[in-house]
């Protein structure tokens, strides 16, 4: 299963999702779960999976700093990541 799986993660297939099943915290616990399973996977598969698994997260995490510097500003995003804003704008601007 990929991250993007419409499915979602195991266990929820079929389940409609509730506003609490698609806040941050559990979508990120989720997906937590799910890369640590990859992890402790013996499978070379698995080793391949999280690979892209980690270019698929450098993705999502620039287009979420843009998008939160578009919303907001660039020195909120350094306020979130915990860097400057010049750090954060020049490795997140796209």
């Amino acid at each position: 299963m990929t991250i993007a799986d419409p499915s979602g993660p195991a266990g929820h297939e079929g389940s409609t999702a509730s506003p609490s099943a698609t806040d941050p915290a559990t979508l990120a616990a989720d997906a937590r779960q799910l890369i640590e399973a990859l992890g402790q996977s013996v499978d070379p598969d698995s080793f391949q999976e999280l690979l892209g698994v980690s270019a698929a997260v450098g993705v999502a995490l620039g287009e979420s700093a843009r998008t939160l510097a578009e919303a907001q500003s660039w020195t909120q995003v350094a306020t979130y990541a915990g860097t400057s804003k010049q750090a954060a704008w020049s490795r997140w601007r796209g």
